[in-house]
């Protein structure tokens, strides 16, 4: 785990470090995954809080086990899982995903974007990337920034036509933000690929795409980012835990 693991409860950390192990390919061919005992002595942790981190990686479909011989991941399709809690769970996104830099940050006149930001002005900075898993681009994710934002970001490499990390967008915004990001506010809804999906992710023309729009806001109510992002539903599943409030 890294010092990023540090930020978030144990459990999800270490759920995210054996999430990135299976997309690595470490336990396929019906490779057992290490034993409670093993993973508490390699990190560090109590007994309950590796149950823990198998419960959520169980319940999302990631691994399975098998009473008496132990716990395997679930042989896939191709398709990316990904369990969503916390804004949080959204920044860590990165943990087996790589993004790539389609159009960088560019100044322009959005009416609709900006009503959405809650400005004062119809200009906005527009950029647009899309996501990989085990090499196959699964998302195009377009966002949209306040001018005072996006110039927190704009001179990032990270950023720059091409560029390629692990990072996530909100990740890489937040520690330049005066105050934390802390509501996402989310709609999904299935729309249609207009032509700059289909070619950014090979799909065709008027393919049925999951479509997930974000509003990220910071402890002050600002809103700080707009995301609509077009899933490939053949390759991701989108799933959210629903606890009961005070547990």
């Amino acid at each position: 785990m890294t010092s990023r693991d540090l930020t978030e409860p144990a459990y999800r950390a270490l759920a995210a470090t054996l999430r990135a192990r299976i997309a690595e390919g470490r336990y396929r061919g019906g490779v057992r995954l290490p034993t409670e005992s093993e993973l508490s002595e390699e990190f560090g942790l109590s007994r309950q809080t590796v149950r823990r981190a198998f419960q959520d990686l169980v319940a999302e479909g990631a691994v399975y086990r098998v009473p008496g011989r132990g716990t395997f991941a679930t042989e896939g399709s191709g398709r990316y899982l990904r369990q969503l809690g916390s804004i949080e769970d959204l920044m860590n996104l990165s943990a087996d995903t790589t993004m790539e830099v389609v159009s960088p940050p560019r100044r322009q006149v959005d009416l609709d974007a900006a009503g959405r930001l809650r400005l004062d002005t119809d200009l906005v900075y527009r950029m647009a990337f899309r996501r990989y898993h085990d090499g196959t681009p699964f998302v195009l994710t377009t966002v949209w920034w306040p001018e005072a934002v996006a110039r927190l970001v704009m001179d990032s490499p990270d950023v720059a036509a091409g560029a390629s990390s692990t990072h996530t967008m909100i990740g890489l915004l937040e520690p330049h933000l005066r105050r934390p990001i802390v509501e996402a506010a989310q709609s999904i809804t299935v729309a249609s690929a207009d032509a700059e999906v289909a070619a950014q992710l090979d799909c065709p023309v008027g393919h049925s795409m999951l479509r997930v729009d974000r509003l990220y806001s910071d402890a002050d109510g600002s809103v700080v980012e707009l995301a609509v992002s077009h899933f490939l539903p053949e390759h991701y599943t989108y799933r959210v835990t629903l606890r009961r409030s005070g547990n």
